[in-house]
């Protein structure tokens, strides 16, 4: 990898960060050694890149930091093509067109010679079976997980038994043939899901629940891992 390469990379590593990166990191990612790199961090320093921290607590990037950014590597452009192929297939339609538009935006500002890859990809994914139609419009469900507001949701699970739920949207799973709401049950006070396919009706409330979105969705992360620990070996 050139040095201007590695440059890049290694404000790209800290830009995706939100916590300290340590130049051992930095460098068994990049392949390098530790000295190269704070030689590099050094350099980019030197060139009023707004780098903070020091040997053996870390480096961040600050937030002011300006750098273009569709300066993509061919992997980047790869990995881009790929994950919008997949939601052009199988996210709902606000998703499925954002993601055509996305691919559109990136084909009309990368340079010539990255285009092919774009145009011509050497990934791809398979075609989806045929999904059943949500019973919930998903673009605004995301709008109101965003806004901390509850959904009151008429559900029809897997033996045909219909309930009225209240409900704190946490996230929408995306899977082959299906789409999943993960929520705070008000009923059952605990994390359900929700196969959006089997919602039923439902009615956007303007009540906040009142709790924060990263804190709400950490607890069901955790309720998840306990879940998962909990299995007998063998079951997954």
């Amino acid at each position: 990898m050139r040095r201007a390469e590695r440059l890049f990379q290694i404000i790209q590593i800290l830009r995706r960060s939100t916590r300290p990166v340590t130049a051992q990191d930095i460098a068994q990612e990049l392949e390098v050694s530790p000295r190269t790199i704070y030689r590099d961090i050094a350099d980019l320093i030197g060139q009023r890149v707004p780098v903070r921290g020091e040997a053996g607590f870390g480096y961040l990037l600050d937030d002011s930091f300006d750098m273009p950014p569709l300066m993509l590597t061919p992997e980047e452009i790869e990995a881009a093509v790929l994950g919008a192929q997949w939601v052009a297939g199988r996210g709902d339609p606000a998703l499925a067109a954002a993601a055509r538009d996305l691919i559109a935006k990136i084909t009309s500002v990368v340079p010539e010679r990255l285009r092919p890859f774009l145009v011509n990809p050497a990934t791809g994914v398979p075609s989806r079976p045929q999904a059943t139609a949500d019973g919930i419009d998903l673009a605004r469900t995301r709008r109101w997980i965003h806004e901390g507001r509850k959904l009151a949701i008429t559900y029809r699970d897997e033996k045909g038994s219909v309930s009225e739920r209240v409900i704190w949207p946490i996230i929408v799973g995306y899977f082959e043939a299906t789409r999943m709401l993960a929520a705070w049950c008000e009923v059952r006070q605990d994390f359900r899901h929700f196969r959006t396919d089997r919602i039923m009706e439902a009615r956007f409330l303007e009540d906040c629940h009142g709790q924060r979105a990263g804190e709400l969705k950490l607890r069901w992360k955790r309720s998840q891992d306990l879940h998962l620990r909990a299995m007998p070996p063998g079951t997954i």
